[in-house]
């Protein structure tokens, strides 16, 4: 007993140096040659440690916790195993005469020296029939755990020292099993202190209990049949059922901003931790969380969105295909395993992820190439949360190496496409002042800057954009203005497009829908088509709008442009008689209809003739100061 006494005086000694021990509680059972203390009556020395998860207080500092694995140490003697070759024996003066065979490793063992036959009964029997004077051989290929469990369980038989944590105790109680080293073979054998060590330390602890659950990833079949995955995951739940207040375990909580010794405990500390888990032992966790009903599908959705961010690829950060490294098919279909999983236990309830989760997820997916029912729900889930989303959410690149084009602007219409569908089957008559008409004036506000931040892509083809602007309905938008931004970004990303895409970007430009302050940056702007710009200054004109600080004349600015006055009054007549035969529009606006073969000459009409007026070159060196850049 002075070992021990040494070893309680020296962490005593230590505790006092650091500080008043808060609650340090030295759990140690002894059981020695002769003794029977709690039933483990044995020929071995015994001790268990188990540190209750507190530190120290000491130099004014608050009590924090830190994590304290539990183990259990058995045996006294020197490990004497050594490897010569493919064999392993144990030094001693008695020749061996049991020769153990697993995968390519032969142990050489004593029958009876030590105590392995009279402990294990599955020995016992594969030996009843041989000859005492005789070397013993014995294949034991199929044992769980293999070698290394196999020599736990020797060296326990020999009384070598062995230690046994949450790490090994899975394979080490399985291959216990297997051997039958059970009380009907021997009063305090090793399956006894297993389970004595798994239900006074594994499954008190936290982080212990989820150790040992990830270890039954090897041995799953035995591991379900003996119970250990079950009472793990009872254990678990059951922690995590616990209001945060009485949480006295460490765990795991890295998030930005958070101190442990100044602030409570969050709600969903236990994310973290239960991240680390296969996604099927992870599955059963929120299965059995669900089922309680306990817990809010916020915290739900917070832990399978911590999991998706530790075990999925990034795909805003992943580059081309045909400039990286393809991942294996072993790896995609991992991956597509958990997406699909997490996808299926998002809770139902409308807020429990956010949107910009769903959205990624279906970025993934579109990256995994996942199954159409998946693309199919995340588009769904993704639709209905669509008013939360801000431009950032939207913004993945495009993995398909058919498209030379950045972003995956058909993941977005495609959100967009199933967002109207049901916005159309359930809005009423819409009118100003209700939820549906702020709803649908809040999409059209983000997507026309989505658009803003995507028509910097120098391969974004007009049908891409075109796809998206003309999906929204014409009460979608209360002004153009940010129509207006993302077209002329557009047009000044691509100087070289043909002038019927120009045309075809701006059919869906409203001019009385423009701010006075875009109008005249509009009839200033080069990078639209004329008939574009005679628009707004019909309009200028039908509205009265003539303040000296906002305009010039209308003369004055055609002819700063480089254009003839006549033709362009022509037009503006030609317009003026037609503007009240123009198609009225549902929410009452009127339209410009769209540019025909007939505007297509117009504009053939109105280039600059090669030679000019003494007046046009008079405003020639004005024109680049007059000229709109940006608005």
């Amino acid at each position: 007993m002075f070992p021990w006494y040494c070893c309680l005086c020296f962490l005593y000694q230590l505790s006092i140096q650091v500080g008043r021990v808060l609650n340090l509680q030295l759990f140690i059972t002894c059981a020695i040659k002769g003794s029977a203390a709690a039933r483990l009556k044995s020929n071995n020395y015994l001790w268990t440690v188990c540190l209750e998860e507190k530190a120290l207080k000491g130099f004014g500092l608050q009590e924090k916790k830190i994590a304290k694995m539990k183990f259990m140490k058995l045996g006294t003697r020197l490990d004497t195993f050594y490897t010569e070759e493919a064999t392993r024996s144990v030094v001693s003066d008695i020749p061996n005469d049991l020769v153990i065979q697993i995968s390519n490793i032969n142990y050489l063992l004593h029958q009876l020296q030590f105590s392995l036959l009279p402990k294990c009964g599955l020995l016992q029997r594969l030996c009843a029939d041989s000859d005492d004077s005789s070397t013993v051989t014995i294949q034991l290929h199929d044992i769980p755990g293999g070698e290394a469990a196999f020599e736990l369980c020797a060296k326990y038989c020999y009384g070598i020292t062995i230690n046994l944590s949450a790490h090994n105790f899975v394979s080490a109680f399985c291959a216990a099993k297997f051997l039958r080293m059970t009380e009907a073979v021997e009063k305090g054998n090793f399956v006894l202190k297993l389970e004595a060590f798994f239900n006074s330390c594994i499954l008190v602890g936290w982080k212990d209990s989820i150790i040992t659950l990830q270890t039954t990833v090897k041995l799953t079949e035995w591991s379900e049949n003996l119970g250990i995955i079950r009472r793990c995951i009872d254990s678990i739940v059951g922690k995590i059922l616990t209001p945060p207040a009485k949480v006295t375990w460490s765990y795991t909580y890295t998030r930005t901003g958070f101190n442990k010794q100044q602030q409570l405990v969050p709600k969903d500390w236990w994310t973290e931790d239960i991240s680390d888990l296969d996604i099927d032992l992870f599955r059963c966790i929120i299965v059995a969380i669900k089922s309680t009903h306990m817990l809010p599908p916020q915290l739900i959705g917070e832990a399978l969105h911590v999991y998706a961010c530790r075990w999925l690829p990034d795909t805003t950060k992943i580059t081309r295909p045909e400039s990286s490294v393809s991942q294996t098919d072993e790896v995609t279909d991992k991956h597509r395993k958990i997406l699909e999983i997490i996808v299926n236990k998002i809770p139902s309830d409308k807020g429990s992820v956010s949107v910009g989760f769903l959205l990624r997820l279906l970025s993934i997916a579109n990256y995994l190439g996942a199954s159409t029912v998946t693309k199919t729900e995340l588009i769904r889930r993704s639709s209905l949360q669509l008013e939360e989303a801000t431009v950032s959410d939207l913004l993945f690149p495009s993995h398909s190496s058919s498209n030379q084009y950045y972003y995956d602007i058909d993941m977005v219409a495609a959100v967009l496409e199933s967002f109207l569908l049901l916005w159309r089957r359930t809005s009423p008559a819409p009118t100003e002042n209700t939820q549906f008409m702020r709803s649908i004036r809040k999409i059209g506000k983000l997507v026309d800057s989505y658009l803003q931040a995507v028509a910097t892509d120098i391969n974004l083809p007009v049908s891409k954009v075109l796809s998206v602007a003309e999906a929204l309905p014409d009460i979608a938008r209360k002004d153009h203005d940010d129509l207006y931004r993302a077209i002329n970004i557009y047009l000044k990303k691509h100087p070289d497009l043909s002038k019927a895409d120009k045309k075809r970007l701006c059919r869906n430009l409203d001019c009385q829908k423009l701010s006075p302050e875009v109008r005249t940056h509009a009839v200033k702007n080069e990078r639209l088509p004329l008939r574009t710009v005679v628009q707004v200054l019909f309009f200028e004109q039908e509205k009265g709008s003539r303040e000296n600080d906002h305009r010039m004349p209308t003369q004055e600015l055609l002819l700063s442009r480089g254009k003839q006055i006549p033709i362009v009054r022509d037009e503006l007549s030609k317009l003026q008689l037609g503007s009240y035969e123009q198609t009225i529009r549902s929410d009452g606006i009127p339209r410009t209809p769209a540019p025909s073969e007939s505007s297509t000459r117009d504009d053939q009409k109105l280039k600059r003739p090669d030679k000019k007026t003494p007046l046009e070159a008079g405003k020639k060196g004005g024109e680049r100061t007059n000229r709109g850049e940006g608005i």
